[in-house]
């Protein structure tokens, strides 16, 4: 039976690593999230209180296009992000800051809230779960220019954020990776851990822990 995953966690962490691996190892179908110039990003960084909110608009928008798209796949599906880290993380993040005023943000929170309420929740969400010294050291692995300048007090923001959406979430059956001490790109036994407890959630199982 066809099945839906989302891959969640910080920058970093390794959700694109996962779900190709993850696909690889069991023949499902892996999701991208499309690359799309931002129309409002320069002015964005220019000016990011005036156009915050525009931005993360035009990214709800394409995710939930992505969303849609990827409901047509005949066979499970495993995405790499989902929708609810846009709103839940990174746009409660300008909120926090005050780049996003109150009135901008409770209209973006009631669009977030029509527009998944219309769209199928995963099946599963799997967190990967990492503390900013192991998400630092990946980001310096992987060697990506525009990630050389990220700042550590950015990275723990948004892993509060994430612990907190996780802590509220109910739609779906979440499984929390422990990934810092499940390297599942170094080491094929972890890999093979983190497959078999995903098949375990999703066939309902209620004892998936890691020791």
């Amino acid at each position: 039976m066809k099945k839906f995953i989302a891959i969640a966690g910080n920058i970093g962490v390794g959700k694109s690593s996962l779900v190709d691996k993850l696909c690889e190892r069991l023949a499902w179908q892996p999701f991208f999230e499309g690359v799309v110039d931002n129309p409002y990003l320069a002015d964005f960084y220019q000016d990011m209180a005036a156009w915050a909110f525009h931005s993360q608009v035009f990214f709800l928008a394409r995710r939930l296009h992505d969303l849609r798209r990827l409901m047509e796949f005949p066979r499970t599906v495993v995405q790499d992000r989902s929708v609810y880290e846009d709103a839940e993380i990174f746009a409660k993040n300008l909120y926090r800051q005050g780049l996003i005023s109150e009135r901008d943000w409770k209209t973006y929170r009631e669009l977030y809230a029509v527009l998944t309420e219309l769209l199928p929740p995963p099946d599963l969400v799997v967190y990967l779960n990492a503390s900013v010294p192991t998400l630092l050291q990946r980001i310096a692995q992987r060697g990506r220019e525009y990630e050389k300048h990220i700042a550590p007090e950015y990275l723990t923001r948004l892993n509060v954020l994430y612990d907190e959406w996780i802590a509220d979430f109910e739609l779906c059956p979440v499984l929390i990776v422990p990934a810092d001490r499940l390297d599942f790109v170094a080491n094929s036994q972890h890999l093979d851990l983190i497959a078999q407890k995903i098949q375990e959630k999703l066939r309902g199982e209620q004892l998936v822990l890691f020791d």
